[in-house]
């Protein structure tokens, strides 16, 4: 992790690490997407992240601890995965995603994730669990129940034809 933040203040530690404006966008397509090669990064960006920016941001995410990567053997990409500090981001992205939605010009379709989320507080611990699986290997606790990130899509695409 890097040096100490510039003050003691909560928010100004966490704006340090995640305030910038691509830190979070790269984590949300490592969370949303199952983006976890460079390659994926930057081409399925929706925003358009060019490739020294992503490697700079993937490089931070990594030194702050939030993200890990794994050394590539020959004629393999190297693959980034969540750290449980990365995973614990899904709540901030949540409330950041309802303030937009609330205070800013948004598109439909691309809201529908927000508000479910932020409308089913169970829906985001049980992403969490299946992050956990995914990128640290520990199992879900009900691993009967319906995954949450096929719950999401499905009321997602419910949601987007219903919009039709």
């Amino acid at each position: 992790m890097s040096d100490r933040p510039r003050s003691g203040c909560a928010i100004n530690a966490a704006v340090e690490v995640l305030g910038d404006n691509w830190s979070l966008i790269v984590l949300r397509d490592i969370i949303f997407g199952s983006r976890r090669h460079f390659r994926e990064l930057l081409t399925l960006n929706d925003e358009g992240i060019a490739s020294n920016m992503l490697a700079s941001r993937l490089k931070k995410l990594v030194d702050e601890g939030l993200l890990t990567k794994a050394e590539a053997v020959r004629g393999q990409k190297a693959e980034y995965s969540l750290t449980e500090a990365g995973i614990q981001t899904l709540p901030v992205m949540i409330a950041l995603g309802a303030w937009g939605m609330t205070h800013r010009e948004t598109s439909p379709e691309l809201t529908i994730r927000s508000r479910l989320m932020a409308d089913d507080p169970q829906l985001v611990a049980d992403l969490m669990d299946e992050l956990r699986e995914s990128h640290l290997g520990i199992p879900c606790p009900d691993s009967e129940a319906p995954r949450a990130s096929e719950r999401l899509r499905a009321a997602f695409e419910a949601e987007a034809q219903s919009r039709r």
